[in-house]
């Protein structure tokens, strides 16, 4: 499987090789292997633009005169039925219709795309209706160098690994090896593309919008729905216009666009919307700068962000090989108006942001819309009694790994070194692709950390997502780390809840790890050198792109033939810590659910990782059975204030994931109660699914991240929300709750009223609280069924 395929670039066996020779060596391939003119897999590659056109013709004709966003043309022209979905709503479309959606290609990263396959093994089919493809990126660890960490991480993940490679080679899937790069980035690099439509199981799919293209991260269970050909159900979003203005300068970057806009919108701010860039400013921002700010759009909730056609955008698929598709979306745009919102669209909300005006921010800790301007970071830290040590300087992830990004740190590396600087803290470097580690050891920026004292880990996730081992501190230790990262909650890069990371653009956190003080501002302040002067950074400078065009690298990472194979054998070991076949969840029932018992009262901030961490459960991801030991393990309980401990009725404490199970023994069904923006965070569904694993049938919140949301509801989980969040005062902990209406509601098909009775433990008292709900047709179908999967088996087995 994988060592084979390694072997076959050049070695036997891969310990006895270090990862710097594995990259070096390659197929035989011309040596100018960057110098293709196109990409041999073109045709496959170019969204289908007549087809598109043809859409957007039909949808003009239901809509009449009505201006559209870029947003709208992109998700209407991929309607499975126009006139169904739009005809006859009289305007009201945003907000309020449910788009079913026929999706161009989906994306999967290797600790999602374990669990999607599952499920979609589940089906009976022999092939994806739509092109696919699996990224090895989550599971590699960070510590000591890509020389040491990715051949470790290889020999630990394998069976992993070779089951995901076998499932790609069987249903002609294009599998992208251990260290071949971050999915976001190869995705920018291979298959986004103006116009495009595609599905990731990751948060951060948006980052595709810096082509062009409507890119949303999804949970599996809605990734097999474009793999099965079945049509993918989305509420038809509001969008929200930014406006920019002026043009960037000195140190302000694409990463300070999202950094400020994230502080205006907080994490719930763009929840429901579309984020459509449009204005003067728009085409100043090369096309990996404006991937960054899409890719951070997830921080405030957005379904994704795109911007329009731009003559960057061109240069960058010229770049990577796909002249033709610059060509074919030149060519739609000049036809139909494609790819710019129409002249008299509108929006519904617009902020304007002003580039010339925008100076660097930091955003942290613990959440990435506390955002700071650089000139008051300063006295913030002082205010907030936050560390004034960093102690250590991350850069890279698939926000800010591109060739610009890089280069702008090299040259304050350079900056510093001619001065006799060296950084003051630990420096690590992550490349977001191997295009991307090729190219810059071609042009020896790599060299030039490596000789800083910099640690170029392996192009892969690493401390972004939590695989990041460190030696330098001790769990507990309150201590403050600077990263280009997009997300920052608490634990989230080391394991460590008093690690605060702080989010910053790759320039800035070059620079301050030459102080190594939270108080140091790169653009005023000086540092002391060797020699005694005073040495002061200039304003960062780097190309857009290589003038020497991209290295590709070792193509034994490449995909192959992504023709089915249906002959390769996916072999799942019953007695796999790590792998598991899915049974599947039992339906809903008959009528309304009686008896449920509070297995949880939350409070606060719970996202996808307080539901289901990520570290060292990764390596869990396919085995559900479990995984389901982490859930709920990073929760605060609000009504006792301490992490990770729930109370049965008579008082023993018991984690939670110990007292769902104790209950589920007993037959008993559960629910949690939870404030604001529950699930915020990532695409990732075993936070919905372990909670039905262990018999959760109810979320009850103030309000829902949206992908989190539509994934409870895939996997049979009601989620609700308070009518008046001021009746999450009403209900705690062991309080028995019946369902009012709930099952009328959903063989209505989502038309109804729900209630839930309550029944206080402390002396029996009832009282009733009205709950909302957002389930289309579709979605009730699901929870009634069990699950979406259950049905899509369902009809898979009928076909």
């Amino acid at each position: 499987m994988l060592s084979t395929r390694l072997a076959r670039a050049g070695s036997c066996k891969i310990k006895s090789l270090s990862y710097s020779q594995l990259l070096r060596r390659s197929f035989a391939t011309p040596a100018t292997n960057s110098n293709f003119s196109v990409h041999p897999e073109i045709a496959t590659r170019t969204p289908p633009y007549g087809k598109l056109t043809k859409n957007l013709t039909e949808v003009r004709r239901v809509l009449g005169t009505q201006g559209l966003t870029l947003a709208e043309k992109i998700l209407y022209s991929h309607l499975d039925n126009v006139e169904d979905a739009l005809g006859g709503r009289n305007g009201k479309i945003r907000g309020e219709a449910y788009l079913k959606l026929k999706v161009d290609r989906v994306a999967m990263q290797d600790a999602s795309a374990q669990m999607a396959l599952l499920q979609f093994m589940t089906c009976g089919l022999g092939g994806t209706a739509v092109p696919a493809s699996i990224h090895c990126d989550h599971m590699i660890v960070g510590e000591k160098g890509a020389d040491v960490d990715l051949p470790k991480s290889i020999e630990s993940n394998k069976e992993v690994f070779n089951f995901l490679e076998s499932a790609a080679k069987k249903f002609g899937i294009q599998f992208w090896a251990p260290g071949s790069g971050i999915i976001h980035q190869i995705v920018l690099e291979n298959y986004a593309a103006p116009g495009l439509m595609m599905l990731g199981t990751d948060s951060h799919t948006p980052n595709g919008g810096g082509l062009g293209a409507i890119a949303i991260g999804v949970g599996g269970a809605d990734a097999v729905d474009a793999l099965v050909d079945a049509p993918w159900e989305l509420r038809a979003p509001k969008i929200l216009g930014v406006r920019l203005e002026g043009e960037l300068s000195g140190w302000a970057t694409p990463k300070d666009v999202i950094l400020n806009l994230a502080g205006q919108l907080t994490v719930r701010g763009g929840t429901g919307y579309i984020i459509e860039y449009y204005g003067p400013g728009v085409q100043t921002l090369s096309c990996t700068g404006m991937a960054t700010i899409c890719n951070m759009g997830a921080e405030v909730g957005a379904t994704t962000s795109l911007f329009p056609f731009t003559p960057k955008m061109t240069s960058y698929l010229n770049s990577t090989r796909r002249a033709p598709i610059a060509e074919a979306a030149e060519e739609a745009n000049k036809s139909h108006n494609f790819l710019r919102a129409d002249t008299n669209a509108a929006y519904d909300q617009v902020i304007t942001i002003n580039l010339s005006e925008l100076e660097p921010h930091i955003n942290g800790p613990f959440t990435p819309d506390l955002s700071t301007p650089l000139s008051k970071f300063k006295d913030v830290v002082k205010e907030n009694e936050w560390p004034e040590q960093l102690s250590a300087g991350l850069i890279g992830s698939c926000t800010n790994s591109s060739y610009q990004d890089m280069l702008r740190a090299e040259d304050l590396v350079k900056q510093a070194a001619a001065a006799g600087l060296k950084p003051r803290v630990d420096f690590f470097v992550t490349p977001g692709s191997e295009q991307i580690r090729a190219t810059l050891e071609r042009d020896e920026t790599l060299d030039v950390f490596e000789k800083a004292g910099g640690t170029v880990l392996a192009n892969a996730c690493g401390p972004c997502i939590g695989q990041w081992k460190r030696s330098d501190i001790s769990k507990g230790d309150t201590n403050a780390i600077l990263t280009s990262y997009n997300r920052n909650f608490r634990a989230r890069n080391d394991g460590n809840s008093q690690t605060m990371n702080f989010l910053a653009s790759p320039e800035i956190v070059t620079a301050m790890i030459y102080s190594g003080d939270m108080s140091f501002n790169p653009i005023t302040d000086t540092l002391p050198t060797p020699s005694g002067q005073p040495f002061q950074f200039s304003a960062p400078s780097g190309s857009e792109l290589p003038s020497q065009g991209f290295e590709l690298g070792n193509l034994a990472l490449f995909p192959s033939d992504s023709t089915p194979s249906p002959s390769t054998p996916v072999v799942v070991s019953p007695t796999s810590s790590r792998l598991a076949l899915l049974e599947p969840f039992e339906p809903f029932g008959s009528t309304d659910l009686k008896g449920l018992k509070v297995l949880l009262k939350v409070k606060g901030k719970c996202t996808t990782d307080h539901i289901s961490a990520a570290g060292s459960w990764l390596k869990y991801k396919g085995h559900l059975e479990n995984i389901s030991n982490n859930t709920l393990i990073g929760a605060m309980n609000a009504e006792t204030g301490e992490v990770n401990k729930a109370y049965d009725a008579n008082g023993d404490a018991f984690s939670v994931p110990d007292l769902a199970r104790r209950w589920k023994a007993q037959g008993l069904s559960w629910l949690v109660v939870a404030e604001n923006n529950y699930g915020e965070g990532s695409a990732r569904e075993h936070a919905a699914l372990q909670p039905r694993y262990l018999g959760g049938k109810i979320i009850l919140a103030k309000s829902f991240a949206r992908i989190h949301e539509t994934n409870l509801k895939k996997q049979g989980v009601v989620p609700l929300t308070f009518a008046s969040e001021a009746d999450y005062n009403l209900i705690g902990s062991c309080d028995s709750v019946d369902t009012v209406g709930l099952y009328d509601m959903l063989v209505n098909r989502g038309d109804g009223e729900v209630f839930l009775d309550v029944t206080k433990k402390e002396d029996g008292s009832r009282h009733r609280i009205p709950v909302k709900h957002t389930f289309s047709k579709d979605q009730a179908g699901f929870v009634l069924a069990g699950s979406a999967l259950n049905l899509l088996s369902k009809k898979a087995a009928t076909a």
